[in-house]
């Protein structure tokens, strides 16, 4: 894929991505991690379409998006990419059932009642869907937030940062349902994340510094990527 990210020129000229050639596999969990400034949140932009890139090639979901017209690159993220971010980004006006169905709402699509009812329980939200963000906690948010990104079905959900504003335990509990997805629903999960613990839940995890990747971990333990962080700050 040979991908490539180039910000600015002349002086100011920075390579946030250096030739990256990367596959994920369907049904896979992987986390992308490095250094402040590695290239990480580049590389999950580049991946998603949110981002054009300088050179190289990017598919999604069978399609090259690359140089997809940007209309074209909307409709294909809205019905194949799930989002995830660590500051949930959920409407304030909207309640939180509203908020999850606001991607098919857009779409012009109605929900899988099968799924609704396998993210609202698996999730725990059930009793909350009335409720606005305002009323919820941070765990709770993240929670709907997941759901919204799972509710269209995607072929991937990128993950940015998803346990950055969570407390230990609802970034468990919120790991331990991506992991869910992938188990036994087999979706494809990317996310990027600087915590080792949570890399752990992952099947892979790609190492990534001044815009390379420098290791790639399979079955990744806390402290298998503790190693490997302190081996790239040398």
């Amino acid at each position: 894929m040979q991908l490539t990210k180039i910000f600015g020129e002349g002086e100011t000229r920075v390579t946030a991505l250096d030739s990256i050639d990367v596959r994920f596999t369907r049904g896979t969990f992987t986390a992308i991690m490095g250094p402040s400034g590695s290239g990480k949140s580049t590389l999950m932009h580049c991946l998603a379409g949110l981002d054009r890139i300088t050179s190289g090639r990017v598919f999604l979901a069978g399609r090259e998006v690359s140089n997809l017209p940007d209309a074209q690159l909307t409709t294909l993220r809205r019905d194949n990419v799930g989002f995830i971010f660590q500051s949930f980004n959920l409407l304030p006006m909207l309640t939180a059932e509203e908020n999850i169905l606001l991607p098919l709402d857009l779409a012009g699509r109605k929900p899988d009642k099968e799924l609704w009812n396998q993210l609202i329980t698996g999730l725990g939200i059930g009793d909350r869907l009335k409720h606005h963000p305002s009323e919820l906690s941070g765990g709770q948010q993240q929670r709907v937030a997941c759901a919204r990104a799972m509710i269209t079905k995607p072929h991937v959900v990128f993950a940015d940062e998803p346990t950055g504003a969570l407390d230990s335990k609802s970034g468990a509990n919120l790991l331990g349902y991506l992991r869910h997805c992938v188990d036994d629903l087999g979706q494809t999960i990317i996310m990027v994340t600087h915590d080792a613990k949570a890399a752990s839940y992952a099947d892979r995890a790609l190492m990534l510094l001044d815009g390379r990747i420098v290791d790639d971990i399979d079955s990744p333990t806390a402290e298998s990527v503790n190693e490997a962080m302190a081996r790239l700050e040398d």
